[in-house]
């Protein structure tokens, strides 16, 4: 069993910079947000509105680094900051329509990107990594007891379809 464990906790250390590698790395010159941001404004997708704190707790990032990236995104128009109308001490921030548009070409360019390195696959090797890849993603949301709002939702997403 421990020879097992080590070998999963190899196999999954490996994977954020292959990910970054595959994915990130290849878009980072056709899209002017750095990761932080693009995470920032999906998690705002996802909600009408939500406080700093809100964010970097349903992001794991520190809160200096949510205001930074959020700071970023309101000099491009991308989100925008408002007073909570029960509570005028807590500032909430919601996507712009401008920033839900910026948000759909981003994915879809990312998505063409892996699109097009995934065509290199034969069916053998697409079919074993689009079930290996469920997998892991059932695994680590198994992990995380269903706490991550950004898993939940494409969860929920892929039940609608």
């Amino acid at each position: 069993m421990e020879t097992t464990i080590n070998s999963a906790v190899e196999n999954l250390m490996l994977l954020q910079p292959l990910l970054y590698m595959n994915l990130i790395k290849p878009s980072r010159s056709k899209i002017p947000l750095p990761p932080g941001a693009y995470f920032v404004m999906s998690v705002l997708k996802r909600h009408d509105f939500l406080s700093m704190s809100d964010i970097s707790r349903k992001l794991s990032m520190p809160k200096p680094h949510v205001t930074a990236q959020i700071d970023k995104l309101i000099a491009e128009g991308l989100v925008e900051r408002f007073f909570d109308p029960e509570d005028r001490r807590i500032i909430n921030i919601t996507i712009t329509e401008k920033g839900r548009e910026h948000l759909k070409q981003i994915k879809q360019y990312i998505s063409e990107n892996l699109r097009n390195k995934l065509l290199n696959l034969d069916k053998e090797h697409l079919d074993i990594l689009a079930d290996a890849s469920q997998k892991v993603k059932d695994i680590l949301i198994m992990l995380n007891d269903n706490d991550c709002d950004y898993c939940k939702s494409h969860q929920k997403e892929k039940t609608n379809l």
